[in-house]
């Protein structure tokens, strides 16, 4: 469901209580330069906003450093310990502070997450899966940006990724190279099929090709490997495949290896991501490219645009392929 609510500021409390900004940060931090009365007026106006004081906030007193909380799925994985590194380092350029939080790519760590930091940081930024209701829930009053996905919410910000183009672009690379049966290695453990197998199948439907030659597969070069052997054994026809990112990428060449498969002569290879990884792998990965570093950099900039009391965006990124060597 939609929700339009609109972020209570301290300029909110300040205008119900009918007193400064200054005052209402030091009321809310117990300062003792005002009145039993006007204190007790700030309070009750803030209850009844709803509204929680952030570190942000209190630093209209003690001149605190902005704090972002950036919530990654897995530092294991390096598109995420890449995006990461571009957002700290944006970051370092404002002379904000970052805290990144690891949720294992779960949906109880996230949630457990966003309860402890409400308090500890300024704005949120990252990858989630909770519903925007919840993550309206749990960060009531502070900016939001969402990365991968976007926002329905008035006071988040996002950044969505768009690999429709990307993705064509890759199967139609391999049709050009005479493969008609090409199969996937999806992500494993969702309950429905990826954006990612989506725009795969739309591909494959532009070439009049079956897109049924999927495996699951876990976010891992173990995981790649596993899954390529399944579709194999399963599929023999199968000439090329496309992964849901390169660490699966690099495990299926790991697979094609050990199986004897010359790539990409036997077997192409294409992943999605653009990870720097790909380039030191024998062969270098071919993959639809994101611009990790855009990301990150993009993430801090619309967290900036929020706190500053500008209006949220929904910031579209682009997916192209970049050939190497596997495809």
């Amino acid at each position: 469901m939609t929700s339009e609510t609109k972020r209570v500021t301290i300029n909110d409390v300040a205008r119900v209580a009918g007193v400064s900004r200054q005052t209402v940060s030091r009321a809310l931090n117990d300062k003792g330069e005002i009145d039993g009365a006007t204190k007790q007026r700030v309070l009750d106006a803030a209850r009844d906003l709803g509204y929680r004081p952030s570190r942000f906030a209190r630093g209209l007193v003690r001149q605190d450093t902005t704090t972002i909380g950036l919530v990654i799925p897995d530092l294991l994985n390096p598109f995420f310990t890449e995006v990461a590194a571009a957002a700290l380092e944006a970051a370092r350029g404002r002379g904000w502070h970052v805290v990144v939080y690891d949720t294992a790519d779960s949906v109880d760590e996230e949630r457990g997450t966003l309860e402890a930091i409400g308090a500890q940081v300024d704005a949120v930024v990252g990858y989630f899966s909770l519903t925007e209701a919840e993550l309206d829930k749990h960060t009531a009053g502070m900016p939001v940006v969402l990365i991968g996905r976007e926002h329905r919410i008035a006071r988040f910000g996002s950044i969505s990724i768009d690999g429709a183009l990307g993705v064509r672009q890759a199967i139609d690379h391999l049709v050009a190279a005479g493969h008609r049966r090409i199969g996937m290695l999806d992500h494993a453990g969702r309950a429905e099929p990826s954006v990612r197998r989506e725009w795969f199948a739309a591909a494959m439907e532009a070439h009049g090709l079956a897109a049924d030659a999927v495996a699951p597969a876990v976010q891992s070069v173990d995981g790649g490997a596993v899954a390529l052997t399944g579709l194999l054994d399963r599929e023999p026809g199968v000439t090329a495949v496309f992964t849901f990112n390169d660490i699966i990428a690099i495990g299926a060449l790991r697979s094609a290896r050990k199986r004897g498969l010359a790539v990409p002569a036997d077997l192409a290879v294409i992943g999605f991501d653009g990870l720097q990884l790909g380039t030191v792998v024998d062969p270098a990965l071919t993959t639809v490219a994101l611009d990790t570093r855009e990301i990150g950099a993009s993430a801090i900039e619309q967290v900036g645009r929020l706190i500053d009391g500008g209006t949220a965006e929904d910031l579209v990124l682009h997916a192209a392929l970049l050939v190497r060597e596997s495809a």
